[in-house]
């Protein structure tokens, strides 16, 4: 326990107690109609989620790609128009720094790699975007910071939740309280897997489970509901099929204490479907089911109320917002410190689960 709170002390990164990067400081860049993007890893959130929402962004383009498969190449280039030049690998990304074309290195790969890839890419001058979670461990998420800070470039985690208009009408009841005093949240995310197959985020180390890959949704939406950060976490893993989650939990369940009394229920699973956030108040509450799926976010509250607005493409909104960020020289709307909030709770939650007693985070 002394060790986490040391560590947290001598990072800067005490819960509630995060400033924002100093968005002054970045690199002035030449005044232009969109940004270019290069995307980081050719996967299935690149290939059927980012790259069709470039074609929808209004302040930026898809422009360049990084990837270890060259035969993707081919094909990349003939759908986005990518010219050779804006072609690179792992090996030669550095090169980026001198390309003209590409203003944001969107990193997109397993998250055990966030860390080595979003240092290079801040490297290259290059304002960073992270895909979720934004690293394995706290320590990398402040390697990162550490680097975009060093290069004077921006740096953005990919919770594209936080730009969501339903989700962002909760971050705003927090504050406004119109249904009484937060007592509890709960916010479930799970799935029916009956096999994961050999993927990586089945992975312990280049992916960590559902913990990491959905788990963060959760751990991000009991702080936004609450507007507060948590002082302590109970934490506890599941497993009924060891034979098919041999490296990670098939389930994990935990539990925040919040300052003003409020309790955080989170729970992510591959043993049932799920997609639920509920906040219970003293004169009411409202929920949003599903609250982090890819389209149909919707909810409603205790007086009828109905949270539905619809956003065509979740993607293109938040990289839009990010680009206005850059655009507009201000603080991102999920910088890395909210990034790496979420890592120290999900570190303490695997803490708690493993030594079965109450981690306190302040």
């Amino acid at each position: 326990m002394q060790k986490r709170r040391t560590f947290i002390k001598q990072t800067g990164i005490l819960l509630g107690g995060i400033g924002l990067l100093p968005q002054y400081a970045f690199k002035n860049r030449p005044l232009k109609e969109k940004l270019g993007v290069c995307l980081v890893g050719l996967g299935d959130y690149s290939t059927n989620l980012l790259a069709p929402a470039l074609q929808h962004t209004q302040h930026c383009e898809l422009r360049g790609i990084v990837t270890g498969t060259p035969s993707k190449v081919p094909l990349w280039q003939r759908n986005y128009n990518i010219p050779d030049k804006n072609v690179y690998d792992y090996q030669n990304m550095d090169r980026i720094d001198d390309n003209p074309d590409i203003d944001v290195i969107y990193i997109v790969l397993p998250t055990g790699l966030h860390a080595q890839y979003a240092i290079k890419a801040a490297h290259t001058g290059k304002h960073v975007w992270c895909e979720k979670p934004m690293a394995k461990t706290a320590k990398e998420c402040q390697s990162i910071i550490d680097a975009c800070t060093k290069n004077k470039v921006s740096l953005s985690i990919g919770y594209r939740m936080q730009h969501e208009p339903n989700t962002q009408q909760l971050i705003k009841w927090a504050k406004t309280l119109p249904y009484g005093k937060i007592k509890e949240v709960k916010a479930h995310v799970g799935f029916n897997i009956t096999n994961p197959g050999n993927t990586w985020r089945m992975d312990k180390e280049l992916g960590g489970g559902l913990l990491y890959d959905v788990g963060v949704y959760c751990i991000n939406a009991l702080r936004y509901t609450f507007g507060e950060e948590p002082i302590a976490v109970l934490g506890h893993h599941e497993n009924t099929r060891p034979n098919i989650f041999k490296e990670v939990p098939e389930t994990s369940i935990f539990e925040f204490d919040f300052p003003n009394g409020g309790k955080g229920d989170g729970k992510t699973t591959a043993t049932q479907s799920m997609n639920l956030l509920h906040a219970e108040c003293v004169k009411g509450w409202y929920e949003l089911q599903p609250f982090q799926a890819y389209n149909g976010v919707q909810g409603r509250a205790s007086d009828g109320s109905l949270l539905n607005i619809f956003v065509q493409n979740q993607q293109a909104r938040q990289m839009d917002d990010d680009a206005l960020a850059i655009f507009e020289n201000r603080p991102m709307m999920v910088p890395g410190e909210e990034g790496m909030k979420d890592i120290v709770l999900l570190e303490a939650i695997n803490e708690s689960a493993r030594t079965g007693k109450k981690v306190m985070l302040s």
